[in-house]
């Protein structure tokens, strides 16, 4: 083969891969753009929807519209209640979600770790968890008052039983192939539960932390309907009292918001940890 042949044909190995990778990069970034079009598109067709229901709608109080939901949320924005409100419901989910993330997340690893001990206790964390939590809220205002106390317990209590369930079934579904091999090849149990239990049972607490975020905020508001004075439960309390149906739309839209930014910061850190996982779930 002569040096001309090879000058002709580089460019034709190159040409293809680099014009599929090019495909690749843009049908990637295209499919973003696209789902995130729709999703714009389906928002602004659901509010003007919403808006011409409104005009039709024979006491507009009933359903508002997003002018005025809009005009309510720049009042709030003004004077400084949105921001106070939302504050206080921030610390109460945050704090609410962190302490039930740790101790369902440890006590799930450590009760299902020992098989024994976790056939013994399910039934009763299953009948715990079946509780309605907004049965628990009385008792809790009895026990820590209506301070802001109370409603970090019902949030953590909400999230607890999802992490710990979550957490113990990733733990009881570990390959017990992997567990023989470890142990085969010469493995202590502290080999066992840090090399092998643990990257499994990281991918059931990750659902976990997934799905308990929309309950840490269902629990921390059922606690401001309940009893408070403070926070955005407090504000839909008091706009429903006043008949103000755009404040209670208003501070639900802001819920929904501060739900989604929670939901992308754990997919954030879900992202960031998938290298925990077996390589079978990656």
């Amino acid at each position: 083969m002569t040096a001309a042949t090879l000058t002709s044909t580089a460019p034709a190995t190159g040409g293809p891969v680099k014009e599929a990778r090019k495909r690749n990069w843009w049908g990637k970034h295209g499919r973003t753009t696209t789902v995130w079009g729709l999703r714009l598109a389906s928002l602004v067709a659901f509010l003007v929807l919403w808006q011409v229901a409104s005009l039709f709608v024979s006491n507009p109080m009933f359903i508002s519209n997003p002018v005025a939901v809009t005009n309510q949320l720049v009042t709030w924005i003004g004077d400084g209640t949105l921001g106070t409100h939302t504050w206080i419901t921030v610390q109460e989910v945050l704090l609410g979600y962190v302490i039930g993330v740790i101790a369902g997340a440890l006590l799930g690893y450590l009760l299902a770790s020992i098989h024994l001990i976790y056939d013994v206790f399910e039934p009763f964390m299953m009948a715990l968890y079946s509780i309605p939590k907004v049965a628990l809220a009385p008792l809790f205002i009895v026990w820590f008052g209506i301070g802001i106390d109370m409603k970090v317990i019902l949030a953590a209590v909400s999230v607890f039983f999802l992490v710990f369930l979550n957490t113990a079934a990733g733990v009881r579904e570990v390959d017990r192939g992997l567990v023989d091999a470890v142990r085969l090849m010469g493995g202590t149990r502290r080999d066992i539960a840090f090399k092998v239990v643990l990257p499994a049972s990281m991918v059931g607490l990750l659902t976990g932390l997934k799905v308990s975020i929309p309950y840490a905020l269902i629990g921390a508001v059922i606690g401001e309907l309940v009893a408070s004075n403070r926070g955005l439960g407090y504000l839909i309390n008091d706009s429903a009292a006043q008949f103000n149906t755009a404040g209670v739309f208003a501070a639900v839209v802001v819920l929904t918001a501060l739900a989604m930014v929670l939901n992308a910061v754990v997919s954030l850190i879900a992202s960031r940890t998938n290298r925990w996982k077996p390589l079978g779930d990656a």
